[in-house]
């Protein structure tokens, strides 16, 4: 069995389209959004078509809830001057758009094989603003996964790709496909995004299983020409991060 993990793509189809390609050509038997799919990017709409398409488990981020409840925002962690671009991205959404955002599940439990089990979420099992890093204390690591039994647990919302033990469990982040940080997120900064997206495949096979955490270019060019012609509120930051 092989799963293609994807995470926090944000509207930025470009990114999802060079990804989708990679994993045609991998041959994967599954496919797993772990939520934060549509904003902030410049290609909200396209972005949820090929999720739709796909036909996918999707997982809940944090902006995903919020373009589901616009006034609450700041409570899933959207920092204020994201939300223009919120409500920017949101006015290009359809009624079935929303519907289908409202589909996305909070986790989702996977049995790998009879001995062998993951657990998709966002942020953590607890909720999808809950942030995991190299660097997160063990206790509070603990809190977030408390009689979680699953042997892998694997989340986005840091936007950096991350395997780390636990225990005799491994937290596994795929990384961002549309917004991959060239590090971790702090309150005031304004984040520096890599020329590549993210994902993971996870294989099982002769009872063991292995991550592979890939980066794949994509066109940056061609996101800068769409920022050029939008009006996003985040139009000069795209123009920052590839010129």
């Amino acid at each position: 069995m092989r799963i293609a993990l994807i995470s926090d793509i944000h509207g930025n189809y470009t990114a999802l389209e060079a990804v989708l390609g990679d994993i045609q050509s991998q041959h994967v038997d599954q496919i797993i959004c772990l939520g934060d799919a549509a904003t902030i990017g410049l290609q909200p709409k396209e972005t949820l078509d090929a999720l739709r398409e796909l036909d996918c488990v999707c997982i809940m981020g944090n902006h995903d809830a919020a373009l589901l409840d616009l006034a609450r925002a700041t409570d899933f962690q959207i920092a204020a001057p994201l939300i223009p671009t919120l409500q920017w991205g949101y006015q290009f959404l359809s009624p079935g758009d929303l519907d289908f955002l409202r589909s996305f599940r909070s986790t989702y439990r996977l049995d790998l094989s009879n001995v062998l089990s993951m657990l998709c979420f966002h942020g953590s099992a607890r909720s999808n603003t809950d942030l995991i890093l190299s660097t997160t204390a063990d206790e509070v690591v603990d809190g977030f996964f408390a009689g979680e039994s699953a042997d892998i647990l694997t989340g986005g919302h840091s936007h950096i790709q991350m395997l780390r033990q636990h225990g005799q469990q491994v937290i596994l982040n795929p990384g961002s496909v549309g917004n991959a940080f060239l590090r971790a997120f702090t309150p005031g900064d304004i984040p520096t995004l890599l020329p590549w997206a993210e994902y993971a495949i996870v294989s099982v096979e002769n009872g063991g299983w292995s991550a592979d955490l890939r980066r794949v270019r994509f066109d940056t060019q061609a996101v800068l020409r769409l920022a050029r012609a939008s009006d996003s509120p985040s139009r000069d930051w795209w123009l920052d991060q590839f010129s």
